[in-house]
C-alpha cells in the first residue's frame, strides 16, 4: 500500500509561550494603540522597530500593519507622480503589482530565469524601453539574484530599488542581510513568513527623509518622537503637514507578539533549512523534474519549495496534483489561468497593461510551489519527497 502524509501544509507552530505572556501584558494594560501609553512607558511598537533595526543593520525602521502596506506606503515615500511606471518580477504575488496600483503607479513586469530570479538582462532592456526610475524587486519565494550585479544596474540607470523581502527574512546575500541592498526594504509578518502576528510589516532603510514621510503615512498623527528607530525630529519638519495620514501603523499587541519571535528568527531559519534540504535530496535526479539550483551567495530560507516540470502538460500536471493530494501533499501550481490557492500570474492582473512575456509563461507554466510548516519534522520532509518522487516517475511511465 502507498504510503501516505497525513500532516496540515497549513498548520504553522503555535505561538510561543513568552510570546503570549507579552501580549497578555498588553491585554491586560488596554493600551493596544501604539501611542497609547503611560509617561516613561516604551511602546512596544516602538521597542520591536529598534530591535530589527539593530538585527538588520538599518538606521530606522517603521513597523505597519502588512506587508503590503509596507511596499504602498515605501513607494509613496519615494513621491512617485501619477502613471509613472514600476518595474518588478513578472514572478510575485498580487500584492507586489497591488501596491505599485495603489500608489497610482504603472507595473511593469520584468522576465524571470528557470531560477526563480528576476532576469538582469530584461531588467536592463525593460529600464531603458520603460525609462522607469523605480524597482520594485521581488525575493518571490526566498529567491535571491546576484544582487551586487542588480544594484550595479540600477545604480548606473539611476533606478531606486524597493526590496520586497517578504520571503527572505533572516537571508542574505554574499554576506549581506537582505534587505540592505536597495533604498528600501519591506517585510510581512503574515502568519505564512517568517514571524507571525497574523498580520504586519516592517519597513527599514537609511533614508532619513524616505522614513520620515512613510512615519507620517503610516498615521504618526505628530507622535513620531516616541519611535525608537525613526528619523530625528528634523527630518520632519519640512513634510510633516503636507504629507497625508493613510493610517496602518501596527499596534501593540502584535509587535508584543512578535518580539519573542525575532530573538529567535535564526533557530528558526535554519529549522526551515534542515527540512528544505531533506526534500532537496529527495528530489534530486527525478527524471522529468528539475530542482532550483541555488548559487553559493544566496543564504536563503526554505519555508518554501518549488521545483520545474518542464515536459509536462497542464493535464499531466493536473494528474499529478491530485494523485499527490490523495497521499496527503499539497501542491500548488502557478501555470493556471486563473488564480487558485493564492497562486496567480501576470496576466492574472488586468489592471496592469498586458506584456507579453514568453520565458515567464514557459517557467511558470512548469512551476510547481509547496509550503513546508515548521510542524512538519525532518522525517515528515522525507515521506512527502518520496510520494512526489514516486508520483512524477509514475506519471511518466
Amino acid at each position: 500500500m502507498s504510503k501516505r502524509f497525513t500532516g496540515s501544509f497549513t498548520q504553522q507552530e503555535p505561538i510561543p509561550d513568552d510570546a503570549i505572556e507579552a501580549a497578555l501584558r498588553v491585554l491586560r494594560s488596554g493600551r493596544l494603540h501604539r501611542y497609547n501609553v503611560e509617561q516613561d512607558e516604551v511602546a512596544e511598537a516602538a521597542l520591536l522597530e529598534q530591535e530589527f533595526a539593530d538585527l538588520t543593520g538599518a538606521r530606522y525602521c517603521l513597523a505597519v500593519a502588512s506587508g503590503g502596506y509596507a511596499l504602498t506606503c515605501a513607494l509613496r515615500a519615494l513621491l512617485p507622480q501619477p502613471g509613472d511606471k514600476v518595474l518588478t518580477n513578472a514572478f510575485t504575488l498580487a500584492p507586489v503589482p497591488g501596491a505599485i496600483a495603489a500608489a497610482g503607479c504603472v507595473p511593469v513586469f520584468v522576465e524571470v530565469t528557470d531560477a526563480l530570479v528576476i532576469d538582469l538582462e530584461h531588467l536592463e532592456a525593460m529600464i531603458a524601453q520603460s525609462g522607469a526610475k523605480i524597482l520594485m524587486l521581488s525575493h518571490m519565494r526566498g529567491h535571491i539574484c546576484d544582487m551586487d550585479r542588480l544594484m550595479a544596474i540600477c545604480d548606473s540607470a539611476n533606478v531606486i530599488v524597493i526590496e520586497d523581502c517578504a520571503h527572505t527574512m533572516g537571508g542574505h546575500w554574499a554576506g549581506v542581510v537582505s534587505g540592505r541592498h536597495g533604498r528600501v526594504a519591506c517585510y510581512s509578518t503574515q502568519t505564512y513568513k517568517h514571524l507571525n502576528s497574523g498580520e504586519g510589516g516592517l519597513m527599514i532603510s537609511d533614508d532619513a527623509d524616505l522614513m520620515a514621510r512613510a512615519t507620517i503615512l503610516s498615521g504618526s498623527y505628530m507622535l513620531y518622537e516616541r519611535h525608537l528607530a525613526s528619523p530625528p525630529s528634523s527630518a520632519f519638519d519640512g513634510i510633516r503637514l503636507e504629507t497625508p495620514n493613510c493610517s496602518g501603523r501596527m499596534d501593540n499587541l502584535r509587535a508584543a507578539i512578535l518580539r519573542p519571535q525575532l530573538r529567535k528568527l535564526a533557530d528558526q531559519c535554519a529549522a526551515w533549512n534542515a527540512r528544505y534540504h531533506v526534500v532537496e535530496d529527495g528530489l534530486r535526479n527525478v527524471p522529468g523534474l528539475k530542482v532550483i539550483e541555488r548559487p553559493e551567495a544566496e543564504d536563503f530560507v526554505g519555508s518554501s519549495f518549488q521545483f520545474l516540470l518542464p515536459d509536462f502538460g497542464p493535464d499531466a500536471i493536473a494528474g499529478l496534483m491530485a494523485r499527490c493530494l490523495a497521499r496527503g501533499v499539497e501542491l500548488k501550481w502557478f501555470g493556471g489561468a486563473e488564480p487558485t490557492a493564492f497562486t496567480s500570474r501576470y496576466t492574472s492582473w488586468q489592471y496592469a497593461p498586458a506584456q507579453s512575456l514568453p520565458q515567464t509563461d514557459r517557467v511558470l507554466d512548469g512551476l510547481m510551489d509547496m509550503r513546508l510548516p515548521l510542524t512538519f519534522s525532518v522525517v515528515d520532509c522525507a515521506l512527502i519527497a518520496s510520494i512526489i518522487r514516486e508520483e512524477v516517475l509514475a506519471e511518466r511511465s
